[in-house]
């Protein structure tokens, strides 16, 4: 399953198997349970996790000490605290599991030894910032843009386990709205 799952995740035409076998052999497999946390806010991420099973969330706190969804990672997603990570800053979020999960870690020093060393990973590293810079983008766009009820069936379309597996307070937050208005539109539909 690892070599599988991490050949999707870094797959791009620049990065040969003999490259490709060096970031995979990087990754450690590691098992967390629901609740756990992979980042607390305050603290520098060192590593990055590529999830295969299972349901993580990144939340912050807002100037009102309420605790709002900036994010869900499905399998084969990225998990990542960019800002922390790259920046070598605290972070200001926090990312848990919402159920036990199996995933692959990387830690900081590995990865950027790799990304000087393997030939492709440097692009594939932009072709995927680039990618999360857009989708981040548009979702900022759309809280204002598009009507919750749409952003709600947007979520159900493209992470149809974001709304079987987390609980729906999460879900609210993220999309924007509050319990209330959240469990109105999901009566609608």
């Amino acid at each position: 399953m690892k070599n599988e799952l991490l050949s999707r995740v870094y797959q791009h035409p620049l990065i040969n198997s003999e490259g490709l076998e060096k970031i995979i052999t990087a990754h450690q497999k590691i098992e967390l349970k629901k609740g756990d946390f992979v980042l607390k806010e305050g603290k520098i991420a060192n590593e990055y996790l590529i999830l295969e099973s299972g349901l993580i969330r990144s939340f912050a706190l807002d100037y009102k000490g309420n605790n709002i969804t900036t994010d869900f990672f499905c399998p084969q997603d990225v998990v990542i605290e960019v800002l922390s990570l790259f920046n070598r800053f605290p972070t200001k979020e926090n990312i848990q599991t919402l159920t036990d999960c199996v995933c692959w870690k990387i830690d900081f020093d590995i990865f950027q030894e790799l990304f000087q060393t393997v030939p492709g990973f440097p692009e594939w590293g932009r072709l995927w910032m680039t990618g999360r810079l857009f989708h981040f983008k548009q979702r900022s766009v759309e809280m204002v843009t598009v009507s919750a009820k749409e952003r709600y069936l947007k979520l159900l379309r493209e992470k149809p386990e974001v709304v079987r597996q987390s609980p729906l307070k999460y879900i609210a937050t993220y999309l924007g709205m509050t319990d209330t208005s959240f469990s109105r539109i999901r009566k609608e539909l």
